[in-house]
């Protein structure tokens, strides 16, 4: 298979909503996840976790908890990624130790950096933020997988109408409201092929300094 570059997966990505029965290799989904997890998150908090979802009953979950849609049903794997709001209460030695240890970062700056991310999260925190944040980390490390995918020749499905409360209690977290689903990602081998629908042109949708396009009615 020829590998593609970044832009040829970003323009050959398509959502697959079915998909063979055919499973995925361990060492293709341990590189896939791996690749998730390199994405970027604010302040380094590394505040989203992914949720691999593979036997039949928690797939059987997924498709109770999305109202029957045919992902959970036919594709092998299903990616829950999670959104903890809360990181950075934690202790974050590990990450710190990590970015020494690789000649990232001084002491010096991770003393300033800590306490930096700290004042930052508690004013999330005060303007009831922090939900918000951690699940647009959580959204970037999905797009990664979605990108990955692609590249090792498998499809995905970024999926809308899930209930989080059953999504939480098919992988274990009912009742954590300290937690937030951010999205579910079906991946397998396409059953189907999809043709590009098309995009917008730049002229409509890229804009420099301002923004120009004119409100829409109803919009407030």
């Amino acid at each position: 298979m020829t590998q593609l570059s970044v832009a040829d997966a970003i323009r050959t990505r398509r959502t697959v909503r079915h998909y063979r029965p055919d499973p995925i290799p361990a060492e293709t989904l341990e590189t896939l996840v791996e690749l998730a997890m390199e994405a970027p998150s604010s302040w380094n908090l590394q505040d989203r976790s992914v949720v691999v979802v593979a036997d039949p009953a928690g797939r059987e979950g997924l498709t109770w908890a999305t109202g029957g849609q045919p992902q959970p049903q036919e594709a092998p794997v299903m990616l829950v990624f999670v959104a903890e709001p809360h990181a950075w209460r934690g202790d974050r030695g590990d990450i710190f130790d990590l970015a020494r240890d690789r000649g990232a970062w001084t002491d010096e700056f991770i003393a300033g950096f800590s306490a930096a991310s700290t004042e930052f999260q508690q004013g999330l925190a005060e303007r009831e933020l922090l939900r918000e944040y951690a699940v647009k980390d959580a959204m970037i490390a999905a797009t990664y997988v979605m990108l990955a995918a692609t590249e090792l020749g498998l499809a995905t499905s970024p999926m809308n109408g899930w209930d989080e409360a059953k999504v939480k209690k098919v992988i274990g977290i009912e009742g954590r409201d300290d937690l937030a689903i951010a999205l579910l990602v079906s991946v397998g081998y396409p059953a189907e092929h999809r043709e590009h629908p098309g995009r917008r042109s730049l002229a409509d949708t890229v804009f420099h300094g301002t923004y120009t396009k004119s409100g829409v009615e109803g919009g407030l």
